[in-house]
């Protein structure tokens, strides 16, 4: 059987102040796309930054017989790969040397890669998000959705075992937001990734993804596939608006009618 990732009991905190405290969820399997939702503040960028190690965490995460809290950074990143909402500011790398990097960051299994090889690959990579003619460009110089973009190409050239994507698509047009989100959808498949991503769009976590885990003051509100996560009550007690929500065949449709008094 494949390694899942189980995630048992973690807190988090910011300050002193729990910001997830005692979070359990079912196993996430490989192949699998799971979508973080909920309002402001409900604790998905914390939960997502605990799981890739660079936030202090209790608890236990592990990903088959393997304690990732227990691991030194270094060896916990062989397995997960974290997207942040944007790149640094002012780094002094073309999108190309930025990906290349983070291939040469990567556990190699069988013989190291050439120069010339490793930059191919990571050509291809930045061909798959969309921005090959933004390749030489450096990425001070691109526009917010180019840089996100660059981003994501980082995180895929790492063919982690677990993809953490925090709100991949927020500067993104529509064209490109579907893009990306096919893209994940296939790459998750085909090699067996375990994505997880924070979106706030309903609509197209309800779409793209297998589950959806809402969350709010962080603690789990529902958690399943779309259709049973998201729902007229859940919109409500969580983002305190009256919507409705149908299924139409393998789509749901989500309507907001207002906010709630």
């Amino acid at each position: 059987m494949p390694d899942t990732l189980e995630i048992d009991g973690l807190g988090a905190a910011y300050g002193g102040k729990p910001v997830i405290d005692g979070l359990s969820l079912a196993p996430f399997v490989p192949g699998s796309v799971t979508s973080l939702i909920g309002p402001n503040a409900a604790g998905k960028t914390t939960l997502l930054r605990a799981l890739a190690g660079l936030h202090p965490a209790k608890g236990a995460v592990r990903l088959g017989g393997r304690d990732l809290l227990a691991l030194p950074l270094a060896d916990h990143a062989r397995y997960v790969t974290y997207m942040p909402q944007s790149l640094p500011q002012r780094v002094a790398l073309s999108v190309l040397e930025g990906v290349a990097g983070a291939l040469r960051a990567s556990p190699v299994e069988g013989p190291a890669l050439s120069d010339a090889a490793l930059m191919g690959r990571a050509l291809e990579v930045i061909e798959l998000v969309g921005i090959g003619h933004k390749a030489l460009e450096g990425l001070d110089h691109l526009s917010g959705g180019q840089r996100q973009l660059a981003s994501l190409a980082q995180a895929l050239a790492r063919s982690p075992r677990v993809l953490l994507l925090d709100e991949p698509i927020s500067a993104l047009d529509l064209y490109y937001q579907l893009r990306v989100m096919k893209l994940v959808q296939r790459l998750a498949r085909e090699r067996g990734m375990m994505v997880i991503m924070v979106l706030h769009d309903l609509a197209i976590a309800a779409r793209w993804s297998d589950r959806v885990v809402v969350l709010a003051e962080g603690r789990v509100m529902a958690d399943g596939p779309p259709a049973e996560a998201i729902s007229a009550e859940v919109l409500a007690q969580v983002y305190k608006v009256r919507g409705r929500v149908e299924q139409d065949g393998a789509d749901l449709r989500i309507a907001i009618d207002d906010i709630l008094p």
